[in-house]
């Protein structure tokens, strides 16, 4: 019989096998239903800290050496820490999936293996793996295929890369340079290609305003020959980790797994995510409560879709869908005319607060962003939109990340707004709901629990 740590990881790993080709009939039929429940419950509040305990457990229970059957009492142990983390964060995780369903799978848990409420609990820790000798940021024997810049050295053509970003209220610059103001509640895909997935969830910055901004983000990098394993990596407002979900900060422990690395350049402000397997670097901020999503990725990767025409609702490719496109020149005008502090009525952009009157707001972005491009104006239409100072500094914080990220430097300012032809935008259709795979793969440290009652 396998010791109870192991055979949690196993069955977490029979889990991701579920959604492969090779599925059998009782797995393929176990995701279509998990996907539903997890659609028919309300998505995880910022403030529910759910997915952290979640994270802690999977890192103190899934290391990569076999327990011996004596480990039980620390596994026990450790399903005490994850009981008392569920219980401080209960007051924020009402009605919440991921809560509700933690909670079931500890006692659960608790009752297979006999463990007892009451006794010592263990302090989580993240699993990583030590550097390699003489290389700390990639080991020199790693495959040529986990390189992408030097795997280009057969090729006619060095890559051509191209830039996304999104932040403030939400603004987004396309990987074609379109500069866009929309409104995207709730859950959209940014990225979505043979690679990597991409997820933002907008929300509310007032109670019953239209104006929204990011407060969630979700990267999952798949799995990548010799090279990476699934990682996932999720940000939440107040929650800007350094590590994948997992705990690790690289690809896992294939040859090539220091070509996904995860860096904390300020603690809980700002993570670079380099994935250098497929040339891609990730840029994740937090400004005031807000996050911001920057990304430097070859066109070859960004192409890189078996369907293409399915892509409609990639945001970093085709732009936002008419419907969700704010009128920025309507509302411009409408702060700049008589009666400034009132927009038109038909502009779909949220009344402004009493906070700042059209002058002070464009003082306070002109500190800041001197040059009055489109990221100058963005500033100018967040404090008009939310009274929130700190959407200056996301504003900055972008074209900074513009200046590191983007290929071409006669493109670092955009002057000239963009809206899509009736026609094309239309065709995207309404919003997406959330993707039921993206919210699987938030609760993957739960799948184990799952899986073993199904």
């Amino acid at each position: 019989m396998q010791p109870p740590r192991e055979r949690l990881v196993v069955t977490g790993r029979a889990g991701w096998m579920g959604m492969g080709r090779g599925a059998g009939p009782s797995a393929l039929g176990f995701w279509p239903t998990f996907a539903f429940l997890l659609c028919s419950f309300p998505a995880a509040t910022s403030s529910c800290k759910i997915l952290k305990c979640n994270s802690e457990f999977w890192s103190a229970t899934a290391g990569s050496h076999a327990p011996a059957p004596d480990d039980a009492p620390e596994f026990c142990a450790a399903l005490r820490t994850y009981a008392l983390c569920t219980r401080r964060t209960a007051r924020t995780c009402r009605g919440d999936l991921a809560y509700h369903s933690a909670v079931h799978g500890i006692e659960d848990l608790m009752s297979q293996h006999n463990c007892s409420k009451d006794g010592p609990t263990s302090q989580p820790h993240l699993r990583t793996l030590p550097p390699p000798p003489g290389d700390s940021q990639e080991r020199s024997d790693s495959p040529e295929i986990c390189h992408y810049e030097k795997s280009f050295h057969n090729r006619a053509a060095a890559p051509n890369y191209t830039h996304c970003g999104l932040f403030g209220d939400p603004h987004l610059r396309t990987f074609t340079d379109r500069f866009q103001t929309c409104k995207v509640q709730g859950a959209w895909p940014l990225i979505d290609n043979n690679y990597l997935n991409v997820q933002v969830t907008n929300t509310p910055v007032l109670p019953g305003s239209a104006a929204t901004a990011t407060s969630k983000l979700t990267i999952i990098f798949k799995n990548f020959q010799e090279c990476v394993d699934q990682k996932v990596y999720q940000a939440e407002m107040d929650e800007l980790p350094a590590a994948f979900a997992d705990g690790s900060k690289n690809g896992g422990d294939k040859h090539g797994a220091n070509s996904l690395k995860i860096t904390e350049k300020v603690s809980g402000q700002h993570v670079e995510i380099q994935a250098k397997y497929i040339g891609t670097t990730i840029v994740v901020r937090q400004v005031g409560g807000y996050l911001t999503f920057a990304v430097r990725m070859p066109e070859e990767v960004v192409n890189a879709v078996e369907d293409r025409d399915s892509q409609g609702l990639y945001l970093c490719l085709r732009g936002c869908p008419l419907n969700q496109q704010i009128d920025f020149q309507a509302f411009r005008a409408g702060a700049e005319g008589p009666g400034a502090r009132r927009l038109p009525a038909a502009s779909p952009a949220p009344s402004a607060p009493d906070t700042f009157p059209y002058e002070t707001a464009v003082a306070k972005c002109k500190e800041k962003l001197p040059v009055e491009d489109l990221y100058y104006q963005a500033c100018v239409f967040d404090l008009l939109t939310t009274g929130d100072v700190n959407f200056t500094l996301a504003a900055y914080y972008a074209l900074e990340d513009v200046k590191m990220l983007h290929s071409n430097k006669d493109k670092l300012h955009l002057y000239e707004r963009t809206r899509e032809p009736p026609g094309r935008a239309a065709a995207a259709g309404p919003p997406p709901a959330p993707w039921p795979l993206l919210g699987s793969l938030l609760l993957s440290p739960l799948f184990p629990v799952l899986l073993e009652t199904a």
